[in-house]
């Protein structure tokens, strides 16, 4: 393992962790450095003890190098052992049939990750497919997708495509909920995309009649093939919407437009009172880590639990299809 590829997986394990702060500013600075020093000099400060003189290297990142060079795992071990998700084992029987991930971030956005390192990585936990959903126009605190740019991508996704095969990379988008219902994206767009996920990020507080016809009309769209984080909450720091689950839920049966259970920690959308009543309305569901970097791809178990313990079919979660049994419902 090269000092790099030790230093990316010390990344990836704090974002695992959700460790937002300090700690993982510094290993990801520390990573830039590395990767802009000629190996031989990082070699050489490591032999003569100068690694630090470095800016950007501290104790920490010093230690994993010297390990790495030395052909060593002790501090990366411990980390790995100290940041696993853990998992019921019925949720263990979800994470077992997950085939992919339908909802996911990149640099192109507000993710902290190349696509081609978001696709490896899912690759790696034995995903066969992703789809990659970077942020529409309209939300440009998170950097979101113009037409242009959105363009610009799909040329990206299809050189990788080529590279990666036989995994895919499914083109989407989480498509921004207007507040009149409509879709932050021209329609040929949104025709052209392979799954889109639709989903509220502003005036999460409007009136409950005003969110519920706004939901209704998304989900009612042609378009749309997922519901992301339904109620917009962040536990501990943002309440939940407030509108009509019950009409909002049989719109999406009606429409076949899944519920996405949305798995990143403080999201943990929808509650599970919601859950019930989406069952009972005969909806599908997508196990999402809504992921803004590698690590947080292993987030999957929080939904896949949460899913057992509602007592989901999981043949009801459309992220357990072959990509050709999910691009056909898609596209019905």
């Amino acid at each position: 393992m090269t000092p790099v590829e030790a230093l990316e997986r010390v990344v990836h394990c704090l974002d695992r962790a959700h460790e937002t702060g300090f700690k993982t500013k510094a290993f990801a600075r520390a990573l830039d450095v590395v990767r802009s020093t000629p190996t031989a000099e990082i070699a050489e400060r490591a032999q003569h003890n100068t690694l630090k003189q470095l800016e950007g290297i501290g104790d920490s990142s010093a230690k994993v190098i010297i390990e790495a060079l030395r052909g060593e795992t002790t501090y990366l071990d411990k980390l790995d052992g100290q940041t696993q998700v853990p998992i019921t084992a019925a949720g263990q029987v979800f994470r077992d049939a997950l085939r992919g991930d339908c909802h996911l971030h990149s640099r192109w956005s507000d993710g902290g990750a190349t696509v081609e390192a978001m696709a490896t990585t899912a690759r790696d936990l034995g995903h066969e497919y992703i789809v990659l959903t970077d942020h529409s126009p309209r939300l440009t605190i998170a950097h979101g997708l113009d037409r242009d740019r959105l363009i610009r991508q799909l040329g990206e996704v299809a050189v990788l495509n080529e590279e990666l095969a036989p995994f895919r990379i499914l083109s989407g988008m989480e498509v921004d909920i207007l507040e009149d219902g409509d879709l932050d994206l021209d329609e040929d767009l949104l025709a052209h995309l392979d799954v889109v996920v639709a989903s509220v990020h502003s005036k999460l507080r409007m009136d409950g009649a005003a969110m519920t016809a706004r939901m209704l009309r998304a989900v009612e769209s042609p378009h749309v093939d997922i519901l992301g984080h339904c109620t917009g909450r962040m536990i501990g720091k943002r309440p939940e919407s407030t509108f009509d689950a019950e009409r909002v839920f049989a719109a999406c049966a009606a429409n076949n437009t899944a519920v996405e259970l949305n798995c990143r920690p403080e999201r943990l959308d929808p509650p599970e009172p919601l859950i019930a009543i989406a069952i009972e309305a005969g909806c599908y569901f997508s196990i999402d880590s809504d992921a803004h970097a590698t690590g947080q791809l292993e987030w999957q178990p929080l939904g896949c639990d949460r899913a057992a313990e509602a007592g989901i079919d999981p043949a009801r979660v459309i992220n357990t299809w072959s990509c050709e049994d999910l691009l056909a419902w898609t596209a019905g």
